[in-house]
């Protein structure tokens, strides 16, 4: 082998290795970008599902007062049209 052509292998050796070490790299970093995301989204649907969960008895008062107004308005209503009937 004449000293160019060994000089090439050096080269190309080294640039393989390097080019070795960058893919590692990545595939190390889509690694921990998979887990972080997979953990981002726990977080926010935990988070979602606990928020509902804790404000369901203030949701259900809520939702029971309006439906209580409602059917007071319609007893009203009634009450005056029988009043306007009379």
């Amino acid at each position: 082998m004449d000293e160019e052509t060994k000089k090439l292998l050096v080269e190309n050796l080294t640039l393989n290795t390097e080019n070795n070490l960058m893919l590692h790299k990545l595939v190390s970093y889509q690694k921990w970008n998979q887990i972080y995301r997979i953990f981002y989204w726990a977080i926010i649907i935990l988070s979602a599902v606990g928020a509902f969960y804790y404000s369901q008895p203030y949701l259900n008062k809520i939702l029971n007062l309006y439906s209580g107004a409602m059917g007071d308005s319609k007893s009203v209503e009634n009450v005056l049209r029988s009043i306007k009937g009379s």
